[in-house]
């Protein structure tokens, strides 16, 4: 079933698609189509005249306007002329044509490739066929990516794509099939798979599944900016500044890492924008990312920090290009266009990382998600627990384990005693003090645990002064709770 949901807050609808995973979308009250301008033709360079679509329209809307490319190699043809041979579009999701690539003929049809249609607007349309989605623009932007080819800031792009690369663990056929050809002709490889000019298309790759990207959107009165986005977190998260594993050298790279996990996000606005508040809205999408994996406290894998991201996060940002209209100069949080691209980008990664690691607020209560980072593990606190409870109440525990490691009482005292960890190691409490405060905050899991708040001084009184390791504080509280819970 299709579920939306709008929230008014000053003024600024918030639309999303709650199902869009299961291929359906909800866009809202369509405005009506906007009539491309001459003067469009000068930004993707000597065009003929627009003319409206030819092929077959959808009944419930009037007919898109066609705005005509020019390919690099080949004469002009219209966007919306379905019949057109040399359109790459069509290629790919009608069967009825094919894109010839140097490396040979690739024809991609309806029959091996089931297209599922994500969003058809008057700006881009974004379609989902196997391990791909593609988004085509439908009149000339501005895009900055992180392609290997064709990456950087360009006005003459037509396509933008993210892909399954390679599954997420030990695919070293894969990252051996992308080394050897190069990232530059992996890109050729795979838009000839898609049957699209690799020249006019900015491509994003990733180990996560297509089926669970998530597309979200919010707009203010005439602005809009929609983000459809990919997410993994659990193979590299990482915050900038932990140590790397990477060195890039004059001819190679000392070690390759994979596409293990990563955020790839498409970012589209609605409305002109000047280079620099461009590059601007790199940095608040950025932010906005960044803001989700603080609060769904995604450890680093490389540190006992949050992480900021992963290492091989990407992304295409596009804003269409109309002499006509003033372009928007702001895209920082404190401008609507800046709230709403962090809006967008922020309920579309929730939801991604939702489907594709299982994350979600309720489930960041856990008390190995909470001090994971900090070395506790399933297997580490079970051995301990073994050690430090009586046999009857081990077995007891072993069949009831959620009940320890998922009760609030105790989540809140695990992401206390992780908070407290992170402000010794950021310099924010003296070091002299580290131990008391643990120690405080493994009485009150303790207690949680126990159900007994009156009997914090007496936990307290029976955790370790100065353990080795500040996880031993947390193990002798669980083995101190549980026991006094059902004594």
């Amino acid at each position: 079933m299709l579920a939306e949901q709008s929230i008014n807050l000053n003024r600024s609808l918030y639309k999303t698609d709650l199902s869009m995973t299961e291929g359906r979308l909800y866009s809202g009250a369509r405005r009506p189509w906007v009539q491309p301008r001459a003067g469009l033709a000068a930004w993707h360079g000597p065009l003929t005249e627009t003319q409206p679509a030819s092929g077959r329209l959808q009944a419930d809307r009037p007919a898109r306007p066609a705005v005509w490319w020019v390919p690099r190699s080949g004469s002009a043809h219209a966007s919306g002329d379905t019949a057109s041979p040399s359109r790459g579009l069509g290629t790919a999701f009608d069967g009825s044509s094919r894109y010839d690539q140097v490396r040979g003929a690739v024809t991609i049809t309806s029959a091996t490739q089931p297209t599922e249609i994500l969003h058809e607007g008057d700006f881009f349309s974004a379609r989902r066929f196997g391990r791909y989605i593609l988004v085509e623009l439908l009149s000339p932007h501005r895009v900055v990516s992180t392609s290997a080819h064709r990456g950087g800031q360009h006005t003459d792009l037509r396509f933008l794509a993210n892909h399954q690369s390679c599954e997420a663990s030990s695919d070293a056929r894969r990252q051996e099939h992308i080394a050897n050809l190069g990232l530059v002709a992996y890109h050729r490889e795979v838009c000839a798979e898609m049957g699209v000019d690799p020249d006019r298309t900015a491509l994003m790759g990733t180990a996560a599944n297509m089926a669970y990207a998530c597309h979200r959107w919010a707009e203010f009165d005439d602005v809009r900016a929609d983000a459809i986005i990919t997410a993994g977190v659990s193979g590299n998260a990482a915050k900038a500044g932990d140590p790397a594993s990477w060195h890039e050298q004059d001819e190679s790279w000392k070690q390759v890492a994979p596409y293990a996990g990563t955020i790839n996000v498409m970012l589209l606005l609605n409305c002109p924008v000047t280079a620099s508040a461009q590059a601007r809205a790199v940095v608040t999408l950025t932010e906005a990312k960044s803001s989700v994996l603080a609060e769904l406290a995604v450890p680093s894998r490389y540190s006992a920090t949050i992480a900021t991201g992963t290492g091989t996060d990407q992304f295409c940002l596009a804003a269409p290009l109309d002499p006509q209209l003033r372009a928007r100069d702001s895209t920082s949080p404190h401008t609507k266009l800046g709230e709403i691209i962090g809006t967008s980008v922020r309920e579309a990664l929730r939801e991604a990382l939702r489907w594709q690691n299982g994350l979600e607020p309720s489930y960041t209560r856990g008390l190995f998600h909470a001090l994971g980072r900090f070395g506790l593990t399933e297997e580490r606190a079970m051995a301990s627990l073994a050690r430090r409870l009586p046999e009857q109440g081990y077995e007891l525990l072993v069949k009831n384990p959620k009940a320890v490691f998922y009760e609030p009482g105790v989540a809140a005292a695990a992401h206390a005693f992780a908070a407290v960890l992170d402000r010794i190691a950021y310099g924010t409490l003296p070091r002299g003090s580290a131990n008391d405060a643990l120690r405080q905050q493994a009485a009150c899991l303790a207690c949680s645990l126990a159900a007994r708040r009156e009997q914090w001084p007496r936990f307290y009184e029976q955790l370790p002064a100065q353990p080795d390791d500040p996880i031993e504080f947390v193990l002798q509280a669980l083995a101190l709770g549980w026991t006094a819970k059902w004594t």
